[in-house]
Parts: C-alpha cells; sequence; structure tokens
C-alpha cells in the first residue's frame, strides 16, 4: 500500500489535487490546476510531485451512471498514463462517480454559494472525495 498519495479530478478546464496517506487512512485539498482542453500546465504538477514525493497517484474515472466509459472517462486514462510516462509513479485509476455532485453539496453545507462554478470550484474537494474513496477501498492492502 502506497504511504502518500496524490490524488486528481481530472477535468478539460480545471484539474483538481488532493493528498492522502494510507497510515491515517484520510485525504484534504490542495489546489486546483488550470487546464486547456484537459492538458495541464505541466511545470506545476511537476512541481507538486517534487514537493509531496508520493509513492502513487491517484486519478478519477469520471463512469457513466451504468458503469459505462464516457469520452470523459477515456481523457481522464489518458491523462492517468501521461502522469505515469512522465513521474514513473504507479497510477491508480478510481470510480468518481458522483463525486461533484458530493463536492457541491459540500460546498453549501459549509457557506458556499451557489453563484457560478468558475467563480466558486469544487475540483480540490472532489479530488480529496475521490482520494478518501480509494483510501478506504484499499485500506488493510500490502505493499506492492
Amino acid at each position: 500500500m502506497p504511504r502518500l498519495l496524490l490524488g486528481f479530478d481530472y477535468g478539460s478546464k480545471q484539474i483538481g489535487v488532493a493528498v492522502g496517506q494510507s497510515i491515517t487512512g484520510q485525504a484534504r485539498e490542495l489546489c486546483t490546476l488550470k487546464a486547456q482542453n484537459g492538458v495541464p500546465d505541466w511545470s506545476r504538477l511537476e512541481a507538486l510531485v517534487k514537493e509531496w514525493q508520493p509513492d502513487a497517484l491517484v486519478v478519477g474515472l469520471p463512469l457513466n451512471m451504468d458503469g459505462s466509459t464516457s469520452e470523459m472517462s477515456e481523457r481522464a486514462v489518458k491523462f492517468a498514463r501521461r502522469l505515469h510516462g512522465r513521474f514513473n509513479l504507479p497510477v491508480h485509476t478510481h470510480d468518481e462517480r458522483l463525486t461533484t455532485f458530493e463536492a457541491k453539496g459540500e460546498r453549501l453545507a459549509h457557506g458556499g454559494q451557489r453563484g457560478s462554478y468558475r467563480d466558486n470550484p469544487v475540483d480540490a474537494i472532489a479530488a480529496r472525495l475521490l482520494l478518501q474513496g480509494w483510501l478506504e477501498a484499499n485500506a488493510g492492502q500490502p505493499a506492492p
């Protein structure tokens, strides 16, 4: 089981980032990176990887409600492959259905406003939720 992980909520305009650790089983939001048509600023991403030195990465897999893949889930898998190629770290995908919906609800519950998504992004919250889900699903797994 990796000890420190970075989680990514992949999107075409923004990518939420979270950090988590298997020792505590907890994850927290880090930041939201801008993306252009799904392509992040790789230098910012590299800086995060150097700063946190994770053992593995987790990318949210946006499946349809029936579990089937979509164009966006295929793009998230491509992003995961690029992360692996650039950083030579294990990269896992994790079903992220409803994390953005849950993140928006969480933001509202903590006093956030309904306004424009652009003014009130929830990508880092969604990244935390999907990474937390991965940690819970893999708790107790031995190290590879």
